[in-house]
């Protein structure tokens, strides 16, 4: 998937940089999850859930036209977050 980082609506010196959120998205067992609550649908925004090849857990909200994404926001995943990825993993394993 192809990212447009021009002009972000955070701060790319942040805790995470566009590599650690990219490298989220290419997680295999990354969950891309689309919300059934109307503003989020009104919009096609998603949330993703992956981890980096560190296994640093970064949540992201974006939007995408199906060839390109566009990350809103990014941000460590919380502990209740990362159990549910883990979770998730489990299962699909």
């Amino acid at each position: 998937m192809d990212f447009d980082w021009i002009n972000p609506t955070f701060d790319l010196k942040s805790p995470l940089n566009p590599r650690e959120i990219e490298e989220a998205f290419e997680d295999p067992f990354c969950l891309r999850l689309a919300p059934d609550v109307k503003p989020f649908v009104a919009q096609a925004r998603y949330f993703c859930l992956g981890k980096t090849l560190e296994g640093k857990g970064v949540f992201s909200y974006y939007r995408s036209n199906g060839n390109q994404a566009r990350v809103i926001s990014a941000r460590a995943m919380t502990p209740e977050e990362d159990h549910f990825f883990e979770r998730k993993k489990q299962e699909n394993l």
